[in-house]
């Protein structure tokens, strides 16, 4: 049994990410491990450093939407009836979806690609890039969908 990370971020390119989980995990007779990496609110200085407890609420209320949505997608793997399960995370979503993929001893990461350009990935960074130079198995990057359009 192959087991299947699948990181959700809730945007556009999330249904494809759970369609092709599915898919693959039918093929190959997987399991699928749903994560969301809930990001803590950024402080960049300690002049406008935001409190200890709204950084707390606004990680916890993450967590919780988060838990919420993922058990909304678990819905349709357990319909397609695809062993599974949810995972919620915070930090650096990177970093944190590697760490999974080795706890999980994924054989596959399964994510979306927001596709916003060269220039966006050079001053922000990519995660599905980052992921795929450092992971020890396959990435599968699925194209957002003003990409699955045909010409």
């Amino acid at each position: 049994m192959k087991t299947f990370l699948v990181p959700i971020d809730f945007s556009p390119v999330t249904d494809a990410v759970i369609d092709s989980a599915v898919t693959f995990s039918r093929a190959l007779d997987g399991k699928v491990v749903l994560l969301h990496v809930v990001q803590p609110p950024i402080v960049t200085t300690t002049e406008f450093a935001l409190p200890v407890d709204v950084v707390r609420e606004a990680t916890e209320g993450g967590e919780r939407a988060a838990k919420q949505k993922l058990a909304n997608l678990a819905q349709l793997l357990h319909a397609a009836e695809i062993e599974h399960r949810t995972v919620v995370k915070v930090g650096p979503p990177g970093p944190v979806i590697l760490d999974e993929a080795k706890a999980a001893q994924a054989d596959y990461i399964v994510m979306g690609s927001h596709g916003h350009g060269k220039l966006y990935d050079f001053l922000v960074g990519s995660t599905a890039s980052s992921v795929m130079k450092k992971a020890r198995c396959g990435v599968i990057v699925i194209p957002p969908p003003e990409k699955h359009k045909h010409a």
